[in-house]
C-alpha cells in the first residue's frame, strides 16, 4: 500500500483531520508549495545578524583597525548596497511598483541601516555636532524616506517614521521637557503629524499604499498616549475623551475599507481605557473586578467577531 493511500485511510478513520492530510501528502507527492514568508524572515533575521556582527567587530577592534579603516569599510558596503538598488531598481512611480527579485527590499534596508551605524560610529568618536546630535536622525530620517518612495519599500518607510519619532523624542528631551506629560504631549502630535502626512500625501495620488503604514503607526502611537493618560487619575477626562474619539474613528475606519487590524485597534485599545475608568471609579472587590473582566471581555470578542464579519477581509 502505498503512503497516500494510508494517508487517506488514516483520514476516513478519524486519525489524522483533512488539513494534516494536505499537508502531509503534499509533501509525500512533491508537491511545489510557497516558502516566501520563510525566505523573507530569514533574509530579514541575516540583515539583522549582519549589522548585529558589524557592530561588534567595530566595538571589540575599533582601536586596532582604525577610524579611517572602519569609516571606508562601512562606507564601501553601504555605497555597494546603494549601487545594487540604484541599478536594479525600475523608474519611480507615485503607483506600486513590484520589487525585481525578493532579497532586493533587504539590500536596501542594510544599506539603511549601515548608514545609521556610520553615522553613530562618527559622532562618538568625533562628536561633530555634540549638543546637536539630533539632527543625525532627522537626517537619516529624511533619507530613509527618500529610499522609502524611491524604491516603493514600506520596510524602510517604517523605519523612516521611527527615526522620526526618536527625533521628536530627542527634541523634547534636549528643551528639558522629558516629563511624563511632555513626552505623552509630543507622542500625540506626533501621532497627528504622521496621519496627517500620510492622507495629505495619499490624497496627492503619491504611494497610495503607504497609507496605511502611515496610519498604523499613527494610531498606535496616539492609542498608547492617550491610554497612559487615562490611567493618571488627574488627567483621567481630557484623555479619556481623546481616547474615545480615536477608538470611534479607528472603528469607523477599519468598518468603512475593511481593514480588521482598525478594528482591532478601537476596540481593544478602547475597551482598556473604559476598563480603567470603569475600575478606578467604581473600585470593586477582587470578586466584582472578576466578574467585570468575563462580561465585559466576553462581550468584547463577541464584538469583534461581529465587526470582523461586518469588514468582509482578514488581515
Amino acid at each position: 500500500m502505498k503512503t497516500v493511500e494510508r494517508l487517506k485511510r488514516w483520514k476516513e478513520t478519524g486519525a489524522i483531520t483533512g488539513a494534516q492530510f494536505d499537508t502531509i501528502a503534499a509533501v509525500v507527492r512533491k508537491d511545489r508549495f510557497s516558502v516566501f514568508i520563510e525566505l523573507n524572515v530569514l533574509l530579514y533575521l541575516g540583515v539583522l545578524f549582519f549589522i548585529g556582527g558589524l557592530a561588534w567587530t567595530i566595538q571589540t577592534y575599533f582601536a586596532s583597525l582604525g577610524d579611517a579603516a572602519i569609516i571606508v569599510g562601512l562606507s564601501a558596503i553601504l555605497a555597494a548596497s546603494l549601487y545594487y538598488c540604484f541599478s536594479r531598481a525600475a523608474a519611480y512611480s507615485n503607483r506600486q511598483v513590484e520589487s525585481p527579485n525578493i532579497g532586493f527590499d533587504y539590500v536596501l534596508y542594510l544599506a539603511c541601516l549601515v548608514l545609521a551605524s556610520e553615522l553613530a560610529y562618527i559622532e562618538s568618536r568625533f562628536q561633530l555636532l555634540q549638543e546637536n546630535r539630533d539632527y543625525y536622525l532627522l537626517f537619516s530620517a529624511f533619507l530613509y524616506f527618500v529610499f522609502a518612495y524611491r524604491f516603493d519599500n514600506r520596510l524602510v518607510l517604517s523605519l523612516a517614521l521611527s527615526t522620526l519619532a526618536a527625533w521628536f523624542g530627542l527634541k523634547i528631551s534636549r528643551f528639558g521637557l522629558d516629563s511624563i506629560g511632555s513626552v505623552r504631549a509630543a507622542a500625540i502630535g506626533y501621532g497627528v503629524v504622521v496621519a496627517g502626512a500620510g492622507a495629505w500625501l495619499s490624497r496627492q495620488g503619491i504611494k497610495k499604499h503607504f497609507l496605511e503604514a502611515y496610519l498604523h503607526i499613527a494610531a498606535n502611537v496616539l492609542f498608547i498616549a492617550f491610554l497612559s493618560g487615562v490611567l493618571e487619575k488627574e488627567r483621567l477626562s481630557f484623555y479619556f475623551l481623546g481616547l474615545l474619539a480615536v477608538s470611534a474613528a479607528s472603528i469607523g475606519a477599519g468598518i468603512r475599507f475593511r481593514r480588521f487590524a482598525f478594528l482591532v485597534y478601537g476596540t481593544i485599545y478602547g475597551y482598556i481605557g473604559i476598563s480603567a475608568e470603569v475600575l478606578l471609579r467604581v473600585a470593586p472587590d477582587l470578586i466584582g473586578a472578576l466578574v467585570y473582566f468575563l462580561i465585559s471581555g466576553a462581550f468584547v470578542i463577541i464584538l469583534i467577531v461581529v465587526l470582523a464579519r461586518g469588514t468582509g477581509r482578514y488581515e
